[in-house]
């Protein structure tokens, strides 16, 4: 399984979900078959300080699906370079990503670094080769998600089937969605951009500040991914107790106080409602 890397000569120009408030800029690019709407309960705790541009990635929401598409991280980057340009942000800007809008956040900041001010990665599914690691568990839990995936792009029916059934769980329209139509985004994205991810040296190129905000109870994280990314000098951690994958309340407030501060006591504090940040 190989990253691909061909390029389009002009990228697709993305869809702005929204663009609110005022201050310094916020990006926000959500995950793997979801919407801008992922960030909802993120919002309105920072538009009264902050002007917050929510941005539907490539293939989801309502950006454009190319036929020719490989959904890499390299194209979702470039879609999302082009159009971050036609915004024409004056200073620098805070990026945030969830889940795979995190690893594309990690590539974009990686390459335009004089533009990410403060890059915040929330619930990030951080996967490396399962051989690398010394830890029997953490290769079993590695080759779990691999094993995992390759099963879900294998079997578009009991996929698509399966998806619906845990949407209607959601009660947030657009939030979790694989459908027929977005099939081809969904699995190319899994395997060229999730499987086949390069975050770990992203990461390693990333000039300004790193907040990582995950919940505990995360079924997608890997904690031998988690713990290598833990160990970068410019990363700060932030496990939210009872929060799983999904940005409810409590991991919308750490998120929140990542974004303003990014201390750890900031953002504890913010998590448990103890105050604000």
């Amino acid at each position: 399984m190989g990253i691909v890397v061909r390029l389009w000569r002009r990228p697709p120009m993305l869809h702005v979900a929204g663009d609110v408030g005022e201050g310094p800029v916020v990006v926000m690019i959500h995950g793997i078959a979801s919407s801008s709407v992922t960030f909802d309960p993120v919002v309105p705790l920072l538009r009264e300080r902050h002007r917050c541009i929510t941005i539907d990635l490539l293939g989801f929401g309502g950006s454009p699906r190319p036929d020719d598409a490989t959904y890499s991280l390299d194209e979702h980057t470039a879609a999302l370079h082009r159009t971050i340009r036609s915004l024409r942000l004056k200073a620098p800007f805070t990026l945030v990503g969830h889940s795979l809008g995190s690893l594309v956040a990690a590539r974009y900041a990686a390459i335009h670094r004089s533009r990410v001010s403060r890059l915040v990665l929330v619930s990030a599914p951080i996967y490396l080769p399962p051989a690398i690691f010394g830890d029997a568990r953490d290769r079993a839990q590695m080759g779990f998600y691999y094993a995992a995936y390759e099963f879900l792009r294998a079997n578009p029916e009991f996929t698509v089937r399966t998806a619906a059934a845990l949407a209607a769980l959601v009660p947030v329209k657009n939030l979790f969605e694989i459908t027929h139509e977005s099939w081809h985004p969904f699995r190319l994205s899994l395997q060229n951009a999730i499987e086949s991810q390069t975050t770990l040296a992203d990461l390693s190129r990333v000039h300004g500040q790193v907040e990582l905000v995950y919940g505990r109870l995360d079924p997608f994280l890997a904690s031998g991914g988690l713990a290598i990314v833990e160990q970068l000098r410019n990363v700060d951690v932030h496990r939210v107790s009872a929060e799983a994958h999904l940005i409810r309340s409590r991991l919308a407030r750490a998120v929140a106080a990542a974004v303003d501060q990014g201390d750890p006591e900031s953002v504890r504090r913010a998590a448990e409602g103890d105050g604000r940040a």
